[in-house]
């Protein structure tokens, strides 16, 4: 496991090849064959366009949390995804209690910039970024000094940990990469307010 040299302010770490490949497809088999994902719609200037990946929330039971114009309720979490969850709490020393997944299907799924700042979030605690499949561009944008960019490749495998205060920093995105053919799923551990 190696830190990423260039966590500015240091406010997050990329834990590369965190999950060894054969448990890396494990998951990504797993996650694509048992739960049941969707693709929300978002209505932008008065028109419905299918949001670019799919979807699936996974918390506590009696979470809530808002995103693509939808407020979404965890169930609580299936018994064979406890010890993922188990290990990424073990690995950032909290107590995640929602995980949002996004399957990037090929290159253009994607996700425009945003930060994970949404008044359910815990601020104080960190967000743990978990990718399964094809290596893509993160890329991460200050939100004061706006020509400073990074871009994160994550492979297979890779953590990235956002520590406490990233968010209210930093905006990030998934850009669409037409090249890329092989799918991605990227699992963001969050902890909700009750």
């Amino acid at each position: 496991m190696t830190i990423h040299p260039a966590a500015a302010e240091t406010d997050w770490s990329l834990h590369e090849g965190w999950l060894k490949p054969e448990l890396a497809r494990h998951w990504q088999t797993q996650l694509e064959h048992q739960l049941q994902w969707e693709q929300p719609v978002v209505q932008v200037y008065g028109k419905r366009h299918p949001v670019p990946r799919l979807t699936v929330f996974l918390a506590n039971e009696g979470i809530h949390y808002r995103y693509s114009g939808a407020i979404h309720t965890g169930d609580g979490w299936p018994a064979w995804f406890k010890p993922l969850l188990h290990q990424v709490n073990e690995a950032c020393e909290t107590n995640f209690n929602g995980c949002l997944l996004n399957w990037y299907r090929h290159g253009d799924d994607r996700m425009g910039w945003h930060a994970d700042d949404e008044p359910e979030i815990d601020q104080r605690a960190p967000i743990a970024s978990l990718s399964l499949g094809a290596t893509r561009d993160f890329q991460l944008r200050h939100r004061k000094t706006a020509h400073l960019k990074m871009s994160l490749p994550l492979a297979d495998g890779d953590l990235l940990v956002m520590h406490p205060g990233c968010q209210s920093r930093w905006m990030h995105s998934v850009p669409q990469r037409r090249k890329v053919q092989s799918t991605r799923i990227n699992l963001t551990f969050r902890r909700f307010q009750n």
